[in-house]
């Protein structure tokens, strides 16, 4: 080769790795994104691949002096040290954060601070990878200004999935209009274990109405595009039997078998992960003695290899550390990082559970290039598919706009009315008149803004939200007087007016009592490292309910119990209104007052909810979905527990108080002409069922239907009754309709003894009713041939 060939060569050569260092592939939006994945990892140090792996608390990455947002030192000093891929509740405002109404960011402000994240770690890193921010979702998004919905239990109680991937919609929209990527929710764990602290955060107790919700979420969380600017991707929670620890104890170990897991826990991830969701969170605890964090049984076999999972699985706060710290099946940090990462564990939510730790253990060759490519490139895809390369920045001006609009408050309204249970109504002591000319309010939930909202909610301004007090008075206007007193707290017993509510409830022609539980953080309270409230006897805190704070009793606490009864005793008709986050003892009430109405936390709108349903402008049609036990000693009492039935007890007889699917409504139904037909294929099996609704009563109103089924005899022992199907109907006063309801061979199927997924031949019955213990029609089915998958 000649000089003037060699020279152009080199030009050539020169001019295409200037060309491939300006415009890199990935880069490029044209390109496939495993190309582009491909691309970026080849280009990325060690160090770098394991900063995409960390999630950071984002809270203090920014600064804000009146309307100008900047981002903080430790942030830089974040992303030249630790080369970080993702932040977690950078927008979050709570007495954890140390986030007010005053320090925290509202929507525009927030907007405006992600962007400046975005810009300043695009400008100033040398691949100029964007952030993944991911925040707290599960009824609202978790900061300032933003829509609150009803809790999780609130949701499930509706029984109504249209409505909850609406609601789910609004609250992604408002996270990614102010900058988020990722939504933390659902959360899927089977609540059977009420002393447990999180209870308010699940859909209850059952397998079904769990993965019917639970789809719901992640398809309106992401929606069909996850460039749309409006959606965000799901993370389910937790992985897995978190929501039934030993004694109730928060993250404590539980005794769940193989074939429980596979029959009652993993279907509600399996139905979310096959609708799509992105990401997966394990749970704190641990299953048959391994910690869900180092299973890969788990994180494999089940969710890769089984279900085809495709997206980035992720810690909870600290669980990583904890496989040393907490349950002492490795001697040290890097073993942890080891030991999770090689189990299938892609990302670290705190980012001290990789970091240094997993650098160490990687550089020691004990984990390989392969497994760590793996898991930063299933990271990298979800920033490839939401086009953050593209577009990583937001509008403030849309965020304003979007972010607790007039109509996102109107679909609070409509969850919080469909989610109100009524329990009780003797003598039709419910729908109030509008004509009475003097009523009580009394109780601590009955004017207090945080005790309504549950949970994971930020600060919001208090014009935003509307309380039982102010509902009830938006509700009858001037002509009615209404007195409010206050009576006493919830836990706190150093102050009460009962002899004040009192004297209020026998001037009045009925008394309102809003009594149950908090979640309310506050700023006096202590947190320990992973968000959890530490609860402590030096602080007097009226929190009862909410993460870290498991009950051993269920009774009211406090001056709760005297408060009403000191009320039922002037005679005055009561109204009991409970606002709270799990199952209590409603014993007393049940026997000695006439009605009760079981809101749960009904967010922002409860008030004006509660006042439609107590002056029957809504007629109420929520069923609970977890049991509601006589007594701790019971448990557990959840509705589908397995053969045979339990006895009663000395004290007490087996059976909760109200059970699951149970809900009073204004009116009456009556359910007639069940009709069953079985067809069974080469590879399945069809039943159709249909019957007759007919609402009998004087109001219009909602009824919903439930099929369950039994399995009569089986290989291996199976549950009393399953719901398989529900379905929330609108009558109008005596209007009838045909319900259908369609079952597949699925719906009949077991873990057979050597673990086979199968529908054994016999008989099984079909159970229609308004609850799992009111069963209005049955009919026993008969399969002929085995099913297996």
């Amino acid at each position: 080769m000649n000089f003037r060939s060699t020279f152009l060569l080199l030009l050539v050569l020169c001019f295409a790795t200037l060309t491939y260092a300006q415009n890199p592939l990935y880069k490029d939006a044209s390109a496939p994104i495993n190309s582009r994945i491909s691309d970026l990892l080849g280009r990325m140090t060690t160090e770098e691949k394991v900063g995409q792996l960390s999630t950071l608390l984002g809270w203090d990455m920014y600064l804000k002096n009146g309307k100008q947002v900047v981002v903080s030192d430790l942030f830089k000093k974040s992303v030249a040290e630790q080369h970080i891929g993702m932040l977690w509740a950078t927008l979050r405002a709570d007495p954890w954060t140390k986030k007010t109404l005053l320090s925290g960011l509202n929507p525009t402000l927030a907007a405006r601070a992600t962007s400046e994240l975005q810009r300043y770690v695009i400008n100033n890193t040398r691949l100029g990878i964007p952030l993944l921010l991911a925040e707290e979702c599960p009824h609202g998004h978790m900061a300032i200004g933003t829509t609150v919905f009803p809790t999780a239990i609130g949701q499930a109680s509706t029984w109504d999935p249209e409505l909850i991937e609406q609601m789910a919609a609004v609250i992604a929209s408002e996270a990614r209009s102010q900058g988020a990527h990722i939504g933390y929710g659902p959360i899927l764990d089977l609540a059977r274990e009420p002393r447990w602290s999180r209870l308010e955060e699940t859909y209850g107790e059952d397998t079904y109405l769990n993965s019917v919700m639970g789809k719901a979420m992640v398809k309106g969380f992401q929606g069909n595009n996850l460039k749309s600017g409006k959606n965000i991707a799901s993370t389910l929670k937790h992985f897995v039997a978190y929501g039934n620890p030993d004694g109730g104890h928060n993250g404590g170990s539980n005794a769940v078998g193989q074939r429980e897991l596979f029959q009652f826990y993993l279907p509600p991830f399996e139905a979310a992960v096959k609708t799509g969701a992105r990401s997966v969170m394990t749970a704190y605890n641990s299953v048959d003695g391994i910690p869900c964090t180092g299973d890969a049984y788990l994180l494999k076999s089940i969710l890769r290899d089984h279900w085809g999972f495709k997206g980035f699985t992720v810690s909870d706060l600290g669980s990583i550390s904890g496989l040393y710290s907490n349950h002492a099946v490795v001697a040290s940090k890097e073993d942890a990082a080891t030991l999770a990462i090689n189990s299938g564990l892609d990302s670290d939510l705190g980012g001290y559970g990789y970091g240094e730790a997993l650098l160490k253990a990687f550089k020691q060759g004990k984990v390989s290039q392969v497994v760590l490519d793996s898991a930063v490139s299933r990271v990298l895809r979800l920033k490839f598919e939401m086009g953050l390369f593209e577009q990583p920045f937001v509008d403030q001006n849309n965020a304003s706009k979007l972010v607790g609009s007039t109509q996102n408050t109107q679909l609070a309204n409509l969850v919080a009315k469909k989610s109100i249970i009524l329990l009780k109504n003797e003598k039709q002591l419910l729908p109030l008149s509008k004509n009475l000319k003097k009523i009580a309010v009394i109780g601590p939930n009955a004017d207090n803004i945080y005790n309504q909202l549950g949970d994971y909610t930020a600060p919001q301004p208090d014009e935003r939200i509307v309380t039982v007090l102010e509902g009830i008075k938006n509700k009858v206007g001037k002509g009615m007087e209404v007195n409010y007193i206050k009576g006493c707290n919830i836990r706190d017993t150093t102050e009460q007016s009962i002899a004040q509510a009192v004297e209020v409830a026998k001037k009045s022609e009925v008394a309102i009592l809003v009594l149950g539980g908090s979640s309310a953080r506050d700023f006096k309270t202590e947190y320990q490292n992973t968000g959890a409230a530490l609860v402590s006897e030096k602080t007097i805190s009226d929190m009862e309910s909410g993460e870290g704070f498991d009950r051993s009793t269920l009774d009211l606490m406090g001056y709760q119990l005297k408060l009403l009864q000191e009320v039922v005793k002037t005679g005055t008709p009561v109204v009991l209104v409970l606002i709270k986050g799990r199952p209590l003892n409603l014993n007393w009430p049940a026997a000695n007052v006439p009605a009760i109405v079981d809101a749960w936390y009904p967010g922002q709108e409860g008030g004006n909810a509660i006042a439609d349903v107590l002056f029957g402008d809504f007629n109420p049609a929520g069923r609970l979905t977890v049991s509601v036990p006589k007594s701790v000693g019971q448990l557990p009492v959840y509705y589908n527990h397995k053969k045979p039935s339990p006895h009663g007890y000395v004290e007490i007889d087996e059976k909760p108080l109200y059970p699951f699917g149970f809900g009073l409504s204004y009116t009456s139904f009556a359910y007639q002409d069940l009709k069953v037909k079985v067809s069974e294929t080469g590879s399945d099996i069809n039943v159709e069922t249909e019957f007759k609704l007919t609402n009998t009563g004087k109001f219009d109103g909602d009824e919903v239907v439930q099929l369950y089924i039994r399995d009569n005899v089986s290989s291996v022992v199976t549950a009393v009754k399953q719901l398989k199907r529900f379905k929330r109907v609108h009558l109008k006063a005596g209007e009838e309709k045909v319900v259908k309801l369609s079952l597949v061979g699925e719906d009949l199927a077991l873990f057979d003894q050597t673990m086979r997924k199968v529908v054994e031949p016999g008989q099984f019955t079909l159970m229609v009713g308004s609850s799992s213990k009111d069963i209005k029609l049955q009919e026993v089915i008969t399969v002929s041939k085995e099913i297996a998958w």
